[in-house]
């Protein structure tokens, strides 16, 4: 199977800086979105070491099968599961350690959305609240669930998802990278076929543009990716760019 893929990170409308972090890594098939929080620009970096820690240990483990691994194996997955678990595992200690090395990024943290493919399949991670979508025979479907205060109150049955689009506490996730020790990483793997994509974002699209309205956008697109990128950050911004905006799609063909 081969993969295409277009992204763009866009700074929005409101914000002076961009603290999201996209990378994309064809040779290793490894693609990541993460979303940083944090003052003084250490959102930015929180991101930025995230990203940089995946990738590094994603390439080291592409080629060697017998190193070390710092949080041991989960029998329960496969070994493409392990490698991308892994790798966020160690970059959430990486940005442990940055915050400790220097008081202005006390606190810092980032999500982070994450695929590895691997032939047809993809295999899937994310912590926090950027997301995964499948769009699939003309339907969208949300894969990840948003580790967040809104979606624990909904699906506690506390607040419908159209009060959580406008809670003032809908920013508040539950899970990030620089958060504790022990990070809980949600993985998955999904068998793609022809004509499926995957789309990875931070939450500057879906806060502003509903998933309907993606299902809209990927649909006119005709399966060109690089127009659907541009549409769909194009809107975000048109509804007000409240935050960054950073989009990945990849479209799986023969």
């Amino acid at each position: 199977m081969r993969v295409l893929c277009e992204a763009r990170s866009d700074v929005g409308r409101k914000r002076k800086g961009n603290e999201d972090s996209l990378f994309l890594n064809p040779e290793q098939e490894l693609y990541v979105v993460a979303d940083g929080m944090g003052g003084h620009a250490a959102g930015e970096v929180a991101s930025r070491v995230a990203v940089d820690a995946i990738n590094e240990f994603v390439t080291l483990t592409g080629g060697n099968e017998e190193i070390t691994w710092p949080f041991g194996l989960d029998d329960s997955i496969s070994y493409e599961g392990n490698r991308l678990k892994t790798a966020i595992r160690h970059a959430n200690r990486r940005v442990l350690e940055a915050t400790r090395e220097s008081a202005e990024y006390e606190g810092m943290a980032t999500t982070v959305a994450a695929v590895l493919v691997d032939g047809d399949t993809a295999h899937l991670a994310h912590v926090g609240d950027s997301r995964i979508y499948l769009w699939s025979s003309g339907e969208i479907s949300q894969l990840t669930s948003d580790h967040s205060w809104v979606n624990e109150q909904i699906q506690s049955g506390v607040i419908s998802p159209e009060q959580a689009r406008n809670h003032p506490l809908r920013n508040v996730v539950t899970r990030a990278l620089g958060g504790r020790s022990d990070l809980v990483v949600d993985i998955q793997s999904r068998r793609m076929g022809p004509g499926d994509v995957l789309l990875l974002c931070s939450d500057g699209l879906t806060t502003m543009v509903p998933d309907d309205e993606i299902a809209r956008v990927l649909g006119e697109s005709g399966g060109d990716v690089a127009d659907a990128v541009q549409a769909l950050v194009g809107l975000a911004n048109e509804r007000g760019g409240e935050d960054n905006i950073t989009v990945v799609l990849l479209k799986f063909e023969e």
